[in-house]
């Protein structure tokens, strides 16, 4: 099993007429979630297109492979991410990226646990050492600003990584405790 970060960045919420402009992803530790490899960040403006990120990014990775379990993303609110893989792949006549097909894992719901049940409050940058919220990339990419969407999608994959490598040594013991309290009624 390959568990893989995943996060993408886009210019709108709309995945029929607002696009993609970076796809991030890193290999990370089964068992510790710790990154096993450099994070890689596809960006449209080197690409030369969103179609040409898109064809890269199938390529680089098994994301669609027939394997499920040689792509296993991981992240928060994939939801998001998947809308505008399937939208956007789909749009451009390639191979419909759809990671909800496969297993996935998603924090949003321990984010959502850990903030007394409420959505509102719930992300990353609320939650983490996350620096600032996703809400001006779209205002960057107009302004070419893209040093700093690669500083904020670095920030982001940082602060998620640690985050999720934190969750993997947590929860075992959380069970144990559940279990032992169960057992006994």
């Amino acid at each position: 099993m390959a568990t893989y970060y995943l996060d993408i960045e886009t210019t709108g919420l709309d995945p029929r007429t607002d696009k993609i402009i970076t796809i991030q992803y890193q290999e990370l530790e089964r068992n510790t979630g710790r990154p096993a490899g450099p994070l890689e960040i596809l960006k449209e403006w080197e690409e030369g297109s969103e179609s040409k990120m898109l064809k890269r990014f199938v390529r680089d990775t098994y994301v669609t492979s027939r394997f499920p379990f040689d792509f296993v993303p991981v992240g928060n609110n994939l939801k998001f991410e998947h809308g505008f893989l399937r939208q956007r792949s789909k749009r451009h006549g390639l191979k419909t990226i759809d990671i909800m097909s496969r297993p996935a894992l998603d924090v949003q719901a321990t984010l959502v646990l850990m903030n007394h049940g409420e959505f509102k409050g719930s992300g990353l940058d609320r939650m983490t050492g996350k620096k600032e919220s996703g809400k001006k990339i779209g205002e960057w990419y107009e302004a070419q600003k893209y040093d700093r969407i690669e500083a904020y999608v670095t920030d982001e994959a940082r602060e998620f990584s640690r985050f999720f490598a934190w969750l993997c040594k947590k929860m075992p013991a959380l069970h144990k405790t559940y279990a032992r309290k169960a057992v006994r009624g």
